[in-house]
């Protein structure tokens, strides 16, 4: 059986852009008295990578920000009233196209990373380099889910880690063949994480420790292509 620990990164100050990011995390870890091992894997939340990269924007009026809404829809899925279900252009479908008024100053507004793989190798390479571990990081965001109530974290950005698990070809306990059995670790691990982080906690960080994961997975990869969309 696999025993994990995850625990918060607590005590990153607010971040700006143009913020040392990968030494907040790591100075974070230090602060508790903890190190970073190889095989660790470091979740954090997008919201401070976007403020990071200055993905912060003004949103004056409610017309501004539902202008902005559809500026970063790729597709519009569904209306109902002020709510908006759209596609981003990095293909996730999501709320109000992910544009985030929350944990942000009144006024403003939290856009995606315009590439999250990028952004999770970028902080990966960085962290490597400082703690001289191989690690895998994982960048979150929280989306609701068609057909069941309340939100969870999911991946949106990946480095050092497969995107999907997959299990065809193998057998279950029975001995039974697995034909489609695919699955969304990088996803179990965020809303894992999130367990310890918090939707108003201010702790935008986790390490998730004693998983046996490595790979090169994108995040595109947990896309469903069209052809496989029956709803759309």
């Amino acid at each position: 059986m696999t025993e994990l620990r995850i625990f918060p990164i607590v005590g990153i100050p607010e971040v700006r852009p143009g913020d040392d990011l990968a030494s907040l995390l790591c100075a974070g870890v230090a602060d508790q008295g903890e190190v970073l091992l190889t095989g660790d894997i470091v979740v954090i939340t997008h919201k401070v990578v976007s403020k990071q990269e200055g993905r912060i924007v003004s949103i004056p009026t409610e017309a501004v920000y539902r202008q902005l809404v559809e500026d970063e829809a790729a597709r519009i899925v569904r209306r109902r009233g002020d709510l908006v279900i759209a596609q981003t252009r990095h293909g996730f479908v999501c709320a109000n196209a992910a544009v985030d008024r929350s944990n942000v100053e009144a006024g403003s507004a939290i856009l995606l990373p315009i590439d999250p793989d990028r952004s999770a190798h970028r902080l990966r390479t960085l962290m490597e380099r400082a703690t001289g571990t191989s690690l895998g990081v994982i960048i979150t965001d929280t989306f609701g889910r068609p057909w069941r109530r309340g939100l969870v974290d999911v991946a949106i950005g990946i480095s050092g880690l497969p995107s999907v698990v997959d299990l065809k070809g193998t057998t279950d306990t029975h001995g039974n063949d697995l034909h489609v059995t695919e699955v969304a670790a990088v996803d179990e691990i965020a809303a894992a994480a999130d367990l310890v982080m918090g939707k108003a906690t201010g702790v935008p960080a986790a390490v998730v420790r004693g998983l046996s994961l490595s790979g090169n997975g994108r995040i595109a990869d947990l896309i469903r292509p069209p052809e496989e969309d029956l709803f759309r």
